[in-house]
């Protein structure tokens, strides 16, 4: 962007939440999100506490955009959206299943696999068990995060393709391996699709995985990229379909999402916006997705809600001080800024 709003600006407006989960997600059990309100509603900064400040800083780059630049216009007025199972056991499936309501409207779920001290046969118990749930004629997607080596990928993709996968999101670390792999999958004829996440939004070149041929679509995350006109530069020039995806959010950033997603030229597959199901408490009064789809707009936050969530007093310096750095990374990369 060319322009930063004043970093005092931004701070007079902070409040930082701390939103309880339900269900660990990512070794995640309490989410920590920085919000401001902006011109035109509230937006959201909330890069994972590890995370240093170069890679930060473009959250942050995200939030800015959203709330102080022109956005691409929609062209969609609803956005279908995937339930997502976390790693749990196969016996709680039903249960968080159950959080997301009516099911009646669920045409997609995602499955996290591949968790740390775990082995392929409770990727099977967990994937049976959702498709007992939810039936045949649901689409299930599964989510890998890179911590397959290659042969073992070829390996789980060749057993689990019984499930009718709809693709496998990033199976293997890098780009050359994704290519390697697709290579390997259309040669055995194991009809898998492979999806592109960490290989688009923490690549320093995500043309690498169209021009290596080494994805069917990619995942695209509007606050990890930088903002929405960010998402569909990338999703334009790869000239691949894309699935939007939320970084865990809250209510705002899943907004943020939406409006990525509404403006994208064509969506083939439902989106990953569904993860406000795992929280106690989100920083809206009610649900923004509906029967697993939801219309893009600027969320409407509810001051209770703040309040009761307000991380407190050392949590919010910690948060400015994070901000401040940011903010002064961005600065030092955009010569135009104030």
């Amino acid at each position: 962007m060319s322009t930063l709003p004043p970093l005092d600006e931004l701070l007079d407006t902070l409040r930082v939440v701390s939103l309880p989960m339900n269900t660990p997600f990512r070794n995640v059990t309490v989410r920590e999100a920085a919000l401001f309100e902006a011109p035109g509603g509230w937006v959201e900064f909330s890069p994972f506490l590890e995370y240093e400040t170069a890679e930060a800083s473009t959250w942050l780059a995200a939030a800015l955009d959203a709330g102080w630049q022109t956005q691409p216009e929609p062209v969609r007025h609803s956005v279908p959206v995937n339930a997502t199972m976390p790693a749990v056991p196969a016996s709680q499936v039903p249960e968080v299943m159950a959080r997301y309501g009516d099911l009646a409207g669920l045409h997609t779920v995602k499955v996290k696999v591949a968790a740390l001290d775990e082995a392929l046969e409770d990727d099977r118990a967990r994937l049976r068990a959702v498709r007992e749930v939810v039936g045949d004629d649901v689409r299930i997607r599964i989510d890998v995060n890179g911590r397959w080596s290659l042969d073992e990928a070829f390996a789980a993709l060749t057993q689990l393709e019984r499930f009718g996968l709809e693709y496998a999101e990033q199976p293997v670390a890098t780009v050359e391996e994704l290519a390697r792999l697709r290579e390997m999958l259309a040669s055995a004829a194991v009809a898998v699709p492979i999806a592109a996440d960490e290989s688009i939004r923490k690549a320093e070149d995500p043309m690498r995985v169209a021009a290596l041929g080494a994805a069917d679509l990619i995942i695209v995350k509007a606050q990890p990229l930088g903002g929405a006109r960010r998402v569909l530069d990338i999703v334009r020039e790869t000239g691949l379909p894309a699935v939007v995806s939320s970084a865990l959010d809250t209510a705002v950033g899943i907004a943020f999402g939406a409006r990525v997603a509404a403006a994208l030229p064509t969506l083939e597959h439902a989106c990953g916006l569904g993860t406000g199901a795992f929280f106690d408490r989100d920083v809206v009064a009610g649900p923004l997705v509906h029967d697993f789809a939801i219309a893009p707009g600027w969320p409407e936050v509810d001051a209770d809600a703040l309040r009761q969530l307000d991380a407190g007093t050392a949590r919010t310096g910690w948060w400015r001080e994070r901000i401040a750095d940011c903010y002064a990374q961005l600065t030092r990369d955009s010569p135009d800024a104030d």
